[in-house]
C-alpha cells in the first residue's frame, strides 16, 4: 500500500497558501486540496475559522490568477495540487465547469461534485432523480477535462452512507466519477462496516477524507427522552477506528490519498495539528 498524505484546505484557516504549502510539506505530507468558494463579505474582519475568513481558499471571482497562485505554492513545496474543493449544488453545469477548469489549471486530479441535501421537503425519489441527472451531465464534463469528480458521504445528503453513494453513482464510468470516502462524516449519518463499504464502492472508492466524530447527551425532550449530539473530536479519540479503516483500505487495495479535514479545535494550531496527522499516519501504515 503506498499511502499518500493531503490536507483539505478548509481545516488550516489562518495559514495563507504560501504558508500552508510549506507547513504540509515541513509535515511530511505529499498534495494539498485547495477550498473553492467565495468567502462572506466581512471575511477579512473576523477571526480565521473553517467557513468564514479562511485565509487558505481559492475565490472564484479573483480569476485565474488566484488559482495560479495557489498552484504555485503547492509546486513550489513540491507537493501536488489533489483537488479543487467547492461546494456545488446538484444541478449546477456552469459552476460545474468554472471548477474543472481552475482545476485542469492547477493539473488537480480531482474536483467536488454537488449532492442534493435531504431535509424532509423534498422526496429521496425526486432527489434521487436530480442528482443521477446531474451526475450524467457532469461526468460528461468531467469526461472532456480528464478529471474525476467525487460525491462525499455526508450526512444531511443522499450520499450519506456507502451504499447510499455507491447507489447514486452506480453504472457511471469510474474514471469520470467517483466516491470521496468520510468515516467521520458517517459517525453523524450514515455508518456501515467500512470494509464492506468499501468493498462495495469497488472502482469508485476514489478518496479518504480523515476526521472523527463522537456522540454526547445534550438535555432532554420536555417528555424525558434523552437528546443527543454528535460534536467533532481529535483523529485518535473519536468512533471512528483509524487503525482498522486503515487495514480495511489496505485489504482492498486503496493507494490514494488520505486527505485530513480535522475539525477538533484540539491542536494550538494548523501546523501542530498537520504534524500530528502526518505522524499518526506514519506509524499506521508503517
Amino acid at each position: 500500500m503506498t499511502i499518500k498524505l493531503s490536507v483539505f484546505t478548509v481545516a488550516t484557516p489562518e495559514l495563507a497558501p504560501e504558508q500552508l504549502a510549506a507547513t504540509a510539506k515541513a509535515a511530511g505530507l505529499h498534495g494539498i486540496e485547495w477550498r473553492y468558494t467565495e468567502l462572506p463579505a466581512d471575511a477579512a474582519s473576523q477571526e480565521p475559522s473553517f467557513w468564514g475568513n479562511n485565509r487558505c481558499t481559492i475565490a472564484p471571482s479573483a480569476g485565474m490568477a488566484e488559482v495560479d497562485r495557489f498552484k504555485a505554492a503547492a509546486e513550489a513545496n513540491g507537493l501536488a495540487n489533489v483537488s479543487v474543493t467547492p461546494y456545488l449544488r446538484a444541478g449546477d453545469l456552469e459552476a460545474t465547469e468554472q471548477v474543472l477548469q481552475a482545476a485542469a489549471r492547477m493539473n488537480a486530479r480531482f474536483i467536488r461534485l454537488g449532492v442534493p441535501r435531504y431535509d424532509r421537503s423534498t422526496t429521496f425519489g425526486e432527489l434521487f432523480e436530480l442528482g443521477r441527472r446531474y451526475l450524467r451531465e457532469a461526468s460528461a464534463l468531467c469526461g472532456q477535462y480528464g478529471i474525476k469528480g467525487l460525491i462525499e458521504t455526508h450526512h444531511v445528503t443522499i450520499s450519506a452512507s456507502a451504499s447510499a453513494a455507491y447507489r447514486l453513482c452506480e453504472g457511471f464510468d469510474p474514471d469520470h466519477i467517483g466516491v470521496l470516502y468520510d468515516p467521520g462524516n458517517m459517525v453523524h449519518e450514515g455508518f456501515e462496516n467500512y470494509r464492506m463499504g468499501m468493498e462495495l464502492l469497488g472502482p469508485y472508492l476514489a478518496h479518504v477524507h480523515v476526521k472523527n466524530a463522537g456522540w454526547r447527551t445534550d438535555g432532554a425532550e420536555a417528555d424525558g427522552s434523552v437528546v443527543w449530539k454528535g460534536e467533532w473530536s481529535g483523529v485518535n479519540r473519536g468512533m471512528v477506528p483509524w487503525r482498522q479503516v486503515m487495514e480495511d483500505l489496505l485489504a482492498v487495495g486503496y493507494d490514494g490519498y488520505l486527505g485530513v479535514e480535522d475539525f477538533s479545535k484540539e491542536h494550538a494550531d494548523s501546523p501542530a495539528m498537520l504534524q500530528s496527522f502526518a505522524a499518526y499516519f506514519r506509524e499506521w501504515t508503517a
